[in-house]
């Protein structure tokens, strides 16, 4: 491992302190009894107080100095004083621990007594300290110069999201984020809970990936011998408890898809589902406006969000309108009672691509996606899908060809996707085997399982039931104006870190040239590098070794390319 010469330096500084008899990681319980925040809130001249946090700016003057602490509350202010810290004549706790051997980043505990300063900053002059951990890596530093302009800010995104850990630190918006998520969190289960529904656990390893359409993760249980899948949903298991006799379960379902990333998608999210029985999808609108306002508002204090450019307002009640009639719209395209040829061709007029793996459904869902979806931007309802497209979902009571599903769209995105569930264990089997015919037409959007435990629980008999799916991330982003899901993970999945190849000055002239002529005959390289055997042997075997070149053998020689 290569240290930094701050590395090099706090380890050393490490190394002094224990030669002090000074543990740099004490095991001991610290006794915290004040935090920053309730420091400023509650605010009395002379009150002694103890705190820990980091070390995170300090001002040294001499005997005396200024810095700050940074705890999970916030930040405060700090006043050390030699003479108040070491009354006797040994005066290195401050001389050399403080002034030395401390570094920004360090936690601290601090016990002493609270002082206005003349300016007014509400202050704590430090009566002693204890070191409780020793930073070996410098933090990075933004820092705000008199202007108030940020320099050095730690704003690159790919190093934010791989050291969350240093984000959180030295970006304190980013917290926020996460405890508007725990908040949300919070409020969904109140509003649940105050209405008697159970949240439940269902399995992450399934045996069948059901539920949905996409593409599960599998691994291989050596006991059974059996593969399982993550799960990409847990609809199927949920439905079990309604058939056991619960009224209503929820659950924040980890799911899992081993699928595509990008700003809105991450193989690893989070879905709220919800199942109350003896309700229909007309009910399950109204709970979800009201699920949604409520939740805003514990969130933010107001129903009202800003999200990119637009102005949002989660207060109910929401628009209600067909897909058919959204359709209609916004192409002038009528696709009731059209058969799949007609939509196909519809579809090819507006330009849209399509393939012969499309069947109705999907053409249908295309078209919706292509030239309406984008223009629903304050919460509304979208109703009533072709029954191609809800394999779960119950048929319309008016017709046959639809289903009481809906879907909320916000700035063109769906948030909510709710069904009255289909519950004839008859029409179930025939929707299941219908969706295999597509999946074997190339469809990647149809499943290609069927549950026959699923078939043999609604056999049982399942009472009346509306469902309800919303996605846990994408809800957070609008309540946080965050476009990327990224942000409003702690940890997204990231691509493998490259490491960063230090190299020797020759190892760097070598690899200017093969960059150059990359590849290139070993001896050819050999010869433009002008090294010594001896230097040129130590050089290719350091470039191969740490993966910068590669050496390879052809029916024409000995070639060198770079990786």
């Amino acid at each position: 491992m290569q240290l930094s010469e701050l590395e090099i330096i706090r380890r050393e500084k490490l190394n002094q302190l224990r030669n002090m008899g000074i543990n740099p990681y004490p095991a001991e319980l610290y006794p915290v009894d004040h935090t920053s925040k309730n420091i400023k809130e509650n605010f009395e001249e002379g009150k002694k107080v103890v705190v820990a946090g980091r070390l995170m700016s300090r001002r040294i003057q001499g005997k005396a100095s200024f810095a700050e602490l940074q705890d999970a509350e916030g930040r405060i202010q700090v006043y050390f004083n030699r003479d108040e810290i070491c009354t006797g004549e040994d005066k290195t706790l401050y001389n050399e621990v403080y002034k030395k051997l401390l570094d920004i980043g360090d936690f601290i505990g601090i016990e002493g007594e609270l002082f206005k300063t003349q300016v007014g900053e509400k202050t704590i002059m430090v009566k002693n300290f204890t070191l409780l951990s020793k930073a070996l890596k410098p933090l990075p530093q933004p820092r705000v110069d008199s202007e108030g302009k940020v320099h050095d800010a730690f704003t690159d995104p790919e190093q934010r999201y791989r050291q969350r850990y240093a984000d959180l630190v030295v970006n304190p918006h980013v917290k926020e984020i996460f405890v508007k998520r725990s908040k949300l969190y919070s409020a969904m289960r109140d509003f649940f809970n105050d209405r008697g529904y159970f949240e439940v656990e269902t399995p992450v390893l399934q045996p069948i990936p059901g539920g949905a359409a996409a593409r599960p993760f599998i691994t291989h249980h050596n006991s059974l011998d059996i593969p399982l899948y993550m799960r990409i949903a847990n609809e199927l298991y949920l439905k079990r408890l309604i058939v056991g006799g619960f009224d209503g379960v929820y659950e924040f379902s980890k799911n899992f898809r081993n699928e595509g990333m990008d700003r809105t998608h991450n193989p690893e999210f989070t879905v709220m589902e919800i199942y109350v029985s003896y309700k229909d999808y007309n009910w399950m609108m109204d709970f979800c406006e009201q699920l949604l306002e409520f939740c805003a508002i514990r969130v933010n204090g107001t129903s009202k969000v800003t999200f990119g450019k637009h102005d949002i307002d989660f207060k109910a009640p929401y628009p209600r309108v067909t897909m058919a009639e959204a359709i209609l719209k916004y192409t002038g395209f009528d696709i009731t009672g059209k058969t799949e040829d007609e939509i196909r061709q519809a579809a090819i007029n507006l330009n849209i691509e399509v393939d012969d793996t499309m069947g109705k459904g999907k053409l249908i869902d295309e078209i919706f996606g292509e030239k309406c979806e984008g223009n629903f931007i304050q919460p509304t309802f979208i109703t009533d899908y072709p029954k191609e497209m809800s394999p779960l979902c119950k048929k319309h009571r008016e017709n046959p060809e639809l289903t009481e599903r809906f879907e909320l769209m916000v700035c063109g995105t769906e948030l909510a996707n709710a069904y009255s569930e289909l519950n004839d264990p008859i029409d179930q089997r025939e929707r299941f085997e219908a969706q295999l015919k597509l999946a074997d037409r190339g469809d990647d959007e149809a499943t290609e399982f069927i549950d026959f435990d699923f078939l043999r629980a609604l056999e049982y008999g399942m009472p009346p039931t509306s469902g309800m799916g919303i996605g846990m991330d994408r809800l957070i982003m609008f309540l946080t104006n965050n476009t990327s899901i990224q942000e409003v993970l702690f940890f997204p999945q990231m691509r493998p870190e490259r490491k960063k190849v230090e190299m020797t000055e020759d190892e760097k002239a070598v690899y200017a040239i093969l960059k150059e002529n990359s590849p290139i005959e070993l001896d050819d390289l050999k010869s433009q590098s002008g090294l010594s055997n001896k230097k040129w042997d130590k050089t290719i075997k350091g470039l191969t070794a740490s993966k910068a070149a590669k050496v390879e053998k052809t029916d024409e020689g000995l070639f060198v390319k770079t990786l």
